[in-house]
C-alpha cells in the first residue's frame, strides 16, 4: 500500500497534496475504515505525521474513523431532500434496520449515516447505497432497498 500511495503522490508537485487519495487507498485496504495504523502508513508514505493524516480524515465525512458495516447507506438530509421527505425516509430506514444514524446493525451488515448533501438536489430524497446513488427515494421504497442488501449477503 505504501508503494501505491507513493506512486500516486508522484503525480503531485508536493507529496502532501496526495493525502486525500492516499487516505482513500488506505480506507479501501482496511475494510472501509481508517484504523490508527492507517494514519501511520499514510504518514510514512507521504512523510507526514499520523496526527496530521487523522486531522485531515476527520474533516471529511467520506472517511470513516470507526468500522462500518458490509453495506453503507447514506441519506441526504440537506434542505432540498428535507423538503421532499428525507425525515420519513430516514425513519423508514431506522425501522427496517433497527438502528439510528451512525450505527451499524448487530449482524454487521449495514451502517446507516446521514450526510449533509449528496449533490442530487433536483432528485431528492437521495440515498447513497454502497456508493451508488438512488434517487428519488420515498419511505415506501426502503423495505425493498433493505431486502436487496440482505439478499446481497
Amino acid at each position: 500500500m505504501i508503494d501505491e500511495i507513493r506512486r500516486v503522490a508522484e503525480q503531485y508537485p508536493v507529496a502532501r497534496s496526495a493525502i486525500l487519495p492516499a487516505l482513500r487507498i488506505a480506507q479501501e485496504r482496511h475494510g472501509g475504515w481508517l484504523p490508527p495504523e492507517a494514519f501511520e502508513e499514510v504518514g510514512e508514505a507521504l512523510d507526514l505525521t499520523p496526527a496530521y493524516c487523522k486531522a485531515v480524515a476527520s474533516f471529511y465525512d467520506m472517511f470513516h474513523l470507526e468500522p462500518v458495516g458490509r453495506h453503507l447507506v447514506e441519506l441526504c438530509t440537506n434542505v432540498s431532500c428535507a423538503l421532499v421527505g428525507a425525515q420519513q425516509v430516514l425513519e423508514a430506514f431506522e425501522e427496517e434496520l433497527g438502528v439510528r444514524p451512525g450505527e451499524t446493525t448487530e449482524d454487521g451488515a449495514v451502517t446507516l449515516r446521514t450526510i449533509e448533501c449528496a449533490g442530487g438536489c433536483g432528485w431528492g430524497t437521495v440515498v447513497v447505497v454502497d456508493h451508488r446513488y438512488r434517487e428519488p427515494v420515498r419511505a415506501e421504497d426502503v423495505p425493498g432497498i433493505v431486502q436487496e442488501l440482505r439478499d446481497a449477503d
